[in-house]
């Protein structure tokens, strides 16, 4: 029983995925003006650097929660759910990079209106992702565990919100697109831009898990 007491406990997990989320609002935000200056090269560059910085910062984030996974006996959480939970966070960032790097590798010159309707989708649910896990450390309030699955619904909603437009966007690309290579390149735009709204669904349904647990 001694033993146990002298061993490390709680961490700072919480705090962490707040860091996190933080970075990926920043991130989403960064990306979104990217795409509102698209015909702006230099801005469109600077843009780019921002979500690349929110990225590498996310990074350091998620291999200081590993770190401390290692070091921490006690956690204030289910250590797979840590584990899980930092991971899928992780992808919404990496994936926000790697439209931004499909971007520039297929030198897309211009952006149709649907690439808009996506990253608009995309920035609220990254919005929602930061603002659910700062509700983590509080779950046992029943108000807070309501909100938290109120805001994993809403994460939902709009994945299938994502869904839609890009299937009506895919539509329209194969109907109006005379240009193979620019459909190509579209097509992997709107598949990437899409699979934001799917990771944080993949963040919404490990929270709603933890609330179910902890609540």
């Amino acid at each position: 029983m001694v033993f146990r007491k002298l061993l490390p406990r709680e961490g700072n997990f919480f705090e962490l995925f707040n860091q996190h989320g933080q970075h990926i609002a920043e991130g989403a935000q960064a990306f979104l003006r990217l795409v509102h200056h698209y015909g702006d090269t230099d801005a469109r560059e600077r843009h780019a650097r921002e979500v690349g910085h929110s990225e590498r910062a996310a990074d350091k984030v998620t291999a200081e929660v590993h770190r401390l996974l290692h070091r921490t006996f006690i956690t204030p959480l289910d250590r797979e759910q840590i584990h899980s939970l930092i991971n899928a966070m992780d992808d919404v960032l990496d994936l926000l990079q790697d439209v931004c790097e499909v971007m520039q590798l297929y030198d897309l010159q211009k952006l149709p209106e649907d690439v808009l309707r996506l990253s608009e989708i995309s920035v609220r649910c990254c919005d929602r992702v930061q603002h659910v896990v700062t509700l983590l450390p509080r779950l046992r309030d029943a108000a807070v565990a309501e909100s938290a699955l109120k805001n994993c619904e809403e994460i939902d909603q709009l994945e299938s919100d994502a869904d839609r437009v890009m299937r009506s966007a895919m539509s329209r690309l194969f109907r109006e697109e005379p240009d193979t290579r620019e459909l190509i390149k579209l097509k992997a735009v709107y598949e990437h831009l899409e699979s934001i709204s799917d990771r944080c669904e993949d963040v919404a349904n490990l929270i709603e898990g933890v609330v179910l647990e902890n609540s």
